[in-house]
């Protein structure tokens, strides 16, 4: 029997690179066989061994063969595992640089805000500071009244609280709240220890915001007030005591309560007094007791008896003043509701301790001055025999009235007109409504003041409002603003279109068929719009809805009530603010709209009123040659033309603009204290 063997080299063709190797080998297959006793069939033992030998070192060649192709597709694994390391690390690397920069800008983001909190703070300290000061001087007020202390006493009082304005809120600012036994002895005991210069002025009005707010006058009082107190200045405030006024409601409102009386209709009336400080300026409310009625209507105008019940409130601010033993450099009145104060001021109070007190009137306008009986002068303890006359309150055209308007401009020491860009000779010329000769008479004593805004809310680098902040150095927000208010309100967010904004507080100074037509016109080429419309007008709002229905397109939108948060995004996002003309003072959007990089465009371009001033008219203000020179004579086709075909221009033009500063704290309260030195040294 034999036994037979078959030894075979093991196949290694996956490997392509040995296939010369392997196909040698092939050749070689060992057979061998062997009988009972052990003998080949012809082939000796060695030579099976030797191929038993050779078989073996071929298997360890051909291992060591897997080995090293194994080791190399072991180091091209590795290659390219390092290639993908490589590349995820670089990855890495570009998201750590971009962590580190996002890091940065957060860091710069925050230290800017912290910038900001500090101004603001420190805004927030100097209003307390002048808070406290108001705060001293009407608890002074309260004490007369009271007849703790007497006018003289209250006067030392005030001179020395005037005279040391920076040292005040550090010493009284535990004694303010205290009973007035004690705050009395620390004002006996107060030391000056700084001298500031500055007027103490005593605005007596109808309107102050927050407080009542019905027109430009209200904003007017309030922005002029605080820009002259943060000057240095004394300001106060008297108000009427109107019954829906809730002044638990008044952010910052101290109650001091008193009585005084004042005479009217031949007999002393009483008096209650509400005293308190708003936005650091010390404000004083006067209600009558027996002609409660006066102020208890839900208007603050508009009514029969409006004669009446201004002129009590005139003469009882003037009792109150005299009792209360103050003695301001100025009185400051406003439009013909308390112009009466003029000739009261003259014919009855200036000999009750008011020797160095003057007269300043403010007007917006003259189309509104109050025509009434000469007999009704009596009403307030004037005399109609010497005031019924055409060089005094005799009316220029209706020669059996009194003008009451007319009688502040003849006896006002200065004369302040707010229409904003109009100049003194055209006012005189063709705005006094009948009063043309009276203002020709007293044209040395006229001043032109532009009206201004609150920056510490309406700046654009530091809107709370904004998505992002800008400024004129930079100027990038602006189209994040853009962008913002696009996606707000459901617009194509482009920022190539042109967005043209508008804030109405009356349709009716529009000319609406004009407006339709401009707006019809403009959209169809692209530019989109936005209307917000407010007022307590029916005739307004029904007009503002026709609009909306017969502009149905996709590029136009309408806000029909007004938001503060929206209007700001408006002022931002738009490239163009359309105004009724430059002489609405209610929103002062010319002004705002300087500021937030935007256009002013007036909708009537082609006004007449528009020629009338210019550079070589020195009773122009800043305000106005700027205006002329920029966006005056310009219609909205004009400026979409500049912007369109020369940007860059255009750019440099509003840039210009905003570095402008036109709030209450500039131009307006310079010409305002130039108005109290010259009238003080009258």
């Amino acid at each position: 029997m034999m036994l037979l063997v078959i030894a075979s080299i093991p196949n290694v063709l996956h490997l392509p690179q040995f296939i010369s190797i392997n196909q040698k080998h092939d050749r070689h297959r060992y057979v061998c066989c062997f009988g009972k006793n052990g003998e080949s069939n012809g082939l000796s033992t060695g030579s099976f061994e030797r191929d038993r030998d050779y078989m073996e070192v071929h298997q360890k060649q051909l291992q060591s063969i897997n080995n090293k192709a194994e080791k190399q597709t072991d180091i091209w694994q590795l290659f390219k595992e390092a290639q993908q390391n490589i590349l995820y690390l670089n990855k890495q690397r570009l998201m750590a640089i971009e962590e580190l920069d996002r890091v940065n800008n957060e860091k710069q983001s925050l230290v800017n805000k912290i910038e900001q909190l500090e101004a603001k703070q420190q805004g927030n300290t100097r209003r307390d500071k002048l808070a406290i000061s108001s705060e001293l001087l009407l608890r002074i007020d309260s004490m007369v009244l009271t007849g703790i202390i007497g006018g003289r006493e209250a006067s030392d009082f005030r001179k020395l609280l005037m005279d040391s304005r920076g040292g005040v809120a550090d010493d009284f600012y535990d004694t303010i709240y205290k009973n007035d036994a004690e705050l009395l002895a620390k004002l006996r005991h107060f030391s000056v220890k700084g001298k500031k210069k500055g007027f103490h002025i005593v605005h007596i009005c109808t309107e102050m915001e927050p407080v009542v707010s019905v027109g430009f006058l209200a904003s007017y009082v309030t922005g002029i007030s605080r820009a002259l107190q943060k000057k240095g200045n004394l300001v106060e405030v008297i108000l009427p005591k109107y019954a829906e006024l809730n002044l638990d409601e008044v952010q910052g409102f101290r109650e001091v309560e008193a009585h005084f009386y004042s005479y009217f209709n031949g007999q002393l009336h009483e008096n209650r007094v509400w005293t308190g400080v708003v936005h650091g300026i010390g404000v004083t409310f006067i209600q009558p007791v027996y002609y409660s009625s006066f102020f208890s209507q839900e208007r603050v105008y508009g009514y029969s008896n409006d004669f009446e019940r201004f002129t009590y409130f005139s003469r009882a601010s003037l009792d109150y003043i005299v009792k209360s033993g103050k003695q301001p450099d100025v009185l400051h009145i406003h439009n013909w509701q308390t112009s009466i104060i003029g000739p009261l001021f003259w014919d009855i109070f200036v000999n009750q301790g008011l020797e160095g007190t003057r007269i300043l009137l403010t007007c917006q306008g003259f189309d509104s001055q109050c025509l009434e009986q000469p007999e009704k002068l009596a009403l307030c303890g004037l005399d109609p025999s010497r005031l019924y006359r055409l060089d005094r309150l005799q009316d220029n055209k209706k020669a059996h009235l009194v003008n009451i308007l007319k009688g502040g401009v003849v006896y006002s020491n200065k004369v302040i007109i707010m229409p904003s860009i109009q100049s003194k000779d055209h006012i005189i010329s063709g705005l006094g409504h009948g009063l043309e000769p009276t203002l020709t008479t007293h044209k040395d004593k006229l001043l032109i003041a532009p009206c201004g805004f609150d920056k510490s809310t309406w700046d654009p680098s530091l809107d709370k409002f904004l998505p992002q902040n800008y400024n004129a150095d930079n100027v990038k927000g602006k189209s994040v603003c853009k962008a913002s208010l696009q996606r707000h309100l459901d617009l194509p967010q482009q920022a190539s279109k042109i967005l043209v904004g508008c804030i109405c507080s009356d349709i009716s100074d529009f000319d609406l068929e004009s407006l339709k037509m401009l707006v019809w016109m403009a959209s169809k080429k692209g530019i989109q719009f936005i209307f917000m419309g407010f007022s307590q007008s029916t005739g307004t709002s029904m007009a503002l809805e026709f609009f909306k229905e017969e502009m149905k397109d996709g590029n136009v939108r309408f806000i029909d009530n007004y938001d503060d948060e929206l209007s700001h995004l408006i002022f931002a996002g738009s490239d163009i603010m359309l105004c009724s003309s430059f002489h609405n003072l209610l929103l002062q959007v010319p002004l705002k709209a300087l500021k937030y990089g935007a256009a002013p465009i007036a909708v009537r371009s082609t006004d007449s009123r528009f020629g009338h001033f210019g550079d070589h008219d020195m009773g122009s203000t800043e305000f106005s040659q700027f205006i002329n020179k920029t966006f005056a004579q310009m219609s909205l086709s004009q400026a979409v033309e500049e912007i369109t075909n020369n940007p860059s221009e255009w750019n440099r033009r509003m840039t210009d603009a905003m570095m402008k500063d036109f709030s209450w704290d500039a131009e307006c309260s310079d010409i305002h204290i130039h108005a109290y030195s010259s009238i003080k040294e009258l």
